[in-house]
């Protein structure tokens, strides 16, 4: 599976969902990025083996406890984003 772009929605600003999505995917071992938007969504983009990438995905369905998830929307990365993914998964400033 190619790196994946995600936009999440729901309640997912204020609520620690950047700090946790980085914590997941130290766990799920994949790199990639995540910020907040001003449209009040958190974008996203996993990159790394099939598996870890599926496993971020269900994380990310989820979120983190105080979230609350209403949709998630996935596509193939495209190059300019992959291009921000370095050697781990971090959080960038907001878009």
């Amino acid at each position: 599976m190619a790196a994946q772009h995600l936009l999440i929605s729901g309640r997912v600003q204020g609520v620690g969902f950047r700090w946790s999505m980085c914590e997941a995917a130290l766990e799920h071992g994949v790199r990639g990025w995540v910020r907040n938007r001003r449209d009040g969504r958190v974008e996203a983009v996993v990159d790394g083996k099939e598996e870890a990438i599926a496993s971020m995905l269900r994380w990310a369905r989820q979120g983190p406890r105080m979230a609350r998830v209403d949709e998630v929307t996935t596509r193939a990365a495209t190059t300019a984003e992959t291009a921000l993914v370095g050697s781990g998964f971090e959080p960038l400033p907001d878009a």
